[in-house]
């Protein structure tokens, strides 16, 4: 089945290993085959990944968009280490996260990363607030 992606203007996508960014006006098109997909708004870059849990997450884009993922493995589980011993209470997430990479599931990982930067931004609001 294939999977259908519109794009706003000037919006971004990677397919594999290319970006494509749309002209000036919507377009919609079909992807078949398999390859990893991440829409511009899914996508971090070293400089947007200015936190711990966006770090991990970056690892993990790495990881899905790479022909061989365990290319950031030492990377990534040096992060983790780092962010549960800060935050031992975002084991439950960081579980989340390894079961989906030890599955194959980079993109549910990917998912996973999002509520554990999410869970990071709570904790943050928390101790500003105490």
């Amino acid at each position: 089945m294939a999977l259908k992606v519109e794009l706003k203007p000037r919006e971004r996508i990677i397919v594999g290993q290319v970006v494509i960014r749309n002209d000036e006006q919507r377009t919609r098109f079909f992807i078949e085959g398999d390859a990893p997909i991440l829409r511009e708004k899914d996508i971090l870059t070293a400089t947007t990944a200015d936190s711990p849990a966006k770090k991990i997450y970056f690892a993990i884009q790495l990881m899905y968009l790479a022909q061989d993922p365990t290319l950031q493995h030492e990377v990534f589980f040096q992060l983790v280490r780092d962010f549960v011993q800060a935050a031992p209470s975002a084991l439950p997430h960081v579980h989340e996260i390894n079961n989906r990479i030890l599955s194959g599931d980079l993109y549910k990982a990917l998912k996973a990363a999002k509520k554990l930067i999410a869970y990071e931004a709570e904790l943050i609001e928390h101790a500003k607030r105490v």
